[in-house]
C-alpha cells in the first residue's frame, strides 16, 4: 500500500494519528490534516480538551472524519492498543504526529532540579518511545508512512538553565532518527532500488506562538517563534516529498545556528 497523496497538499484517504492533540499545536494540526482530507485519529490524556479540539476540527471541515481517543501514552500497552484499534478500524495508518510537550527550566545550571528531568523524561522521551514502538509496524505496512516528531532548537544548542529540557529533546530526536534507520533497513538495499518503507522526520522550532498568546501579550515580538498554523502546514508537507528525502532528517523551521 502507499499513502494516497497526490502531491498538491492533499491527504485524501490517508489515516493520520496525532499524539498530544489537545494543545494549541494539536488543534492546528487537526484542522490542517482534516482540511487536507485525511482521516484524523487524535489522542490526548485530557479527555475534555481533546473533545473540544476534535469538535472544532469537525465543525471547521464538515464531512471530515476526526475522532478522539483518550490514551495514556506513558503506558506502552495502552499505546499499542491505540495503534492496533486504529489500524483495525481504518485498515491502515499513514502517519503519527508527535506533539506531546512540556517544559521545565531553572535560572542557572547549578539550580537545576532533577525532578524536572524526571517529568520531562516521561513527557518528551517515554511518549516518543511508546508511540514509535507501537506505530512502527503499521507505518511500515502502510508503504509510505510518516512519523513526525516536533523538537526544539535547544536540543542542538543547550543553555545552562535548560539542561533537562534540552537533554530530553535530544534523546527524543536520537530515538526518532533510530526509527528512521529501521524504516531505511525495512525498505531494502538502496543500491538495488530499495526505498525506506516509511519516514521518520524531526521538525525543529525555537518555540511556538498562537493567537491567544498574541492577544495576551500584544506588544511582544515573539522573534523566531513558529506559528502553530505554520507548523501544521509543515507537518502536512512532510508527505509531499518522497520518503527517502525526508527519512532520518531534521526540518528546521527556525534559523539553524
Amino acid at each position: 500500500m502507499s499513502t494516497p497523496t497526490n502531491g498538491n497538499g492533499r491527504l485524501d484517504g490517508a489515516v493520520v494519528a496525532v499524539a498530544g492533540a489537545a494543545g494549541p499545536a494539536g488543534r492546528a494540526a487537526l484542522l490542517r490534516l482534516a482540511e487536507a482530507g485525511a482521516t484524523v485519529v487524535a489522542a490526548d490524556a485530557d479527555a475534555a480538551r481533546l473533545a473540544e479540539a476534535v469538535d472544532a476540527a469537525r465543525y471547521a471541515h464538515g464531512g471530515a472524519t476526526v475522532i478522539g481517543d483518550t490514551v495514556d501514552l506513558l503506558d506502552l500497552e495502552a499505546t499499542r492498543a491505540w495503534a492496533d484499534r486504529t489500524e483495525k478500524e481504518f485498515g491502515r495508518i499513514d502517519g503519527l504526529v508527535h506533539l506531546v510537550g512540556g517544559w521545565r527550566g531553572s535560572a542557572t545550571f547549578a539550580e537545576t532540579d532533577l525532578a524536572d528531568w524526571e517529568l520531562l523524561e516521561k513527557l518528551l522521551v517515554r511518549t516518543v518511545q511508546h508511540t514509535s514502538l507501537a506505530f512502527e509496524g503499521p507505518l511500515t505496512r502502510g508503504g509510505n508512512g510518516r512519523y513526525v516528531l516536533i523538537s526544539a532548537a535547544g536540543a542542538s544548542k543547550p543553555t545552562a538553565g535548560n539542561a533537562a529540557y534540552a537533554a530530553a529533546k535530544a534523546a527524543a530526536e536520537a530515538w526518532t532518527l533510530a526509527l528512521g534507520d529501521a524504516f531505511r533497513k525495512a525498505g531494502g538495499d538502496p543500491a538495488a532500488g530499495g526505498a525506506p518503507a516509511a519516514a521518520a522526520t524531526v521538525v525543529i522550532i525555537k518555540a511556538l506562538v498562537h493567537d491567544a498568546m498574541r492577544a495576551e501579550r500584544p506588544n511582544a515580538k515573539f522573534a523566531g517563534f513558529t506559528d502553530v498554523k505554520d507548523l501544521a502546514e509543515a507537518i502536512v508537507g512532510v508527505w509531499g516529498k518522497p520518503a527517502q528525502e525526508v527519512n532520518g532528517t531534521r526540518l528546521w523551521l527556525t534559523p539553524h545556528t
